[in-house]
Formats: structure tokens, C-alpha cells, sequence
């Protein structure tokens, strides 16, 4: 079993997966794709879910900080509806608040050049966002 963590941006998808025991998360890739040509991240999602035998996907819900959903909140919820259309698979939205700054802080920390940090970014804070709903589900659990 396992659970695919999402970070659905207006040009890129960061793409993790979690190991099969559902303990931790990996960053795996970025989609890059052009807004009229989204089919192009459903086809390379397609096979992602079958190479690592997906039973779940985790849509990060960018959330302002009064908690609210803007213009992005709303993009990623129609996201998540259209990957439950297009598979047979739970969608859960997860807040993603800061995430992408906690990303980019830890490739900071790493001392990760600007150029590098561009490229895995999106990876990151779909790892973040996915390990996020794997420790709530452990604590939850436990």
C-alpha cells in the first residue's frame, strides 16, 4: 500500500511516494507542463501509480493563514476532484500551508545553489506534504 503525495502548482506537480509500510515519504519528481496540455500530468500520473502500485493520493490545499482558500486553494480542489474522476483511488486534500517555505529553507540550510532549488522545490513540498499526512495517520493510530 501505498500513498502518492501531490503539490499541484500552476506549472509543475511535485510528485512523492511513501515507502509500503506507509512510514515515510520520498520525493520522486516534478512535472513540468503547460496549462492547456494537463492531459501530459495525468498520462505521467497514470504510470506513477502503476509503477508504485498507488492506493491513495494526497493533494496539498495551499490555505491562507486566517485559513481561508484563495485562487490556488481552488485550482487544488478541482485538481483533486478530477484525479477522483479519473481513478478509482481516495483523494485527500491536506493543508500544505508553508510547506514550500519549509522546503526551501531546508535546501537553504543544505547551502542548495538558487539554480538547483528551482528544479527540486516542488519535489520537496510534496514530500513535506505527504510525510505530514503520514505522521498524522501514525499519531492517529497509535
Amino acid at each position: 500500500m501505498r500513498i502518492m503525495g501531490l503539490d499541484y502548482g500552476s506549472k509543475t506537480v511535485g510528485v512523492a511516494i511513501s515507502d509500503a509500510l506507509g512510514m515515510t515519504a520520498q520525493g520522486i519528481e516534478t512535472i513540468h507542463y503547460v496549462q492547456h496540455k494537463q492531459h501530459e500530468i495525468y498520462e505521467r500520473l497514470e504510470t506513477l501509480i502503476k509503477e508504485y502500485e498507488v492506493t491513495k493520493i494526497v493533494v496539498g490545499l495551499p490555505k491562507h493563514m486566517n485559513n481561508s482558500i484563495g485562487e490556488r486553494g481552488e485550482a487544488s480542489q478541482r485538481f483533486a476532484n478530477s484525479l477522483r474522476k479519473r481513478w478509482d483511488l481516495p483523494v485527500e486534500l491536506v493543508d500544505e500551508r508553508l510547506t514550500t517555505v519549509s522546503a526551501e529553507r531546508m535546501l537553504i540550510s543544505a547551502d542548495v545553489s538558487r539554480k538547483k532549488r528551482k528544479t527540486v522545490i516542488d519535489k520537496m513540498a510534496a514530500t513535506l506534504i505527504l510525510q505530514s499526512y503520514l505522521d498524522q495517520q501514525h499519531i492517529g493510530g497509535l
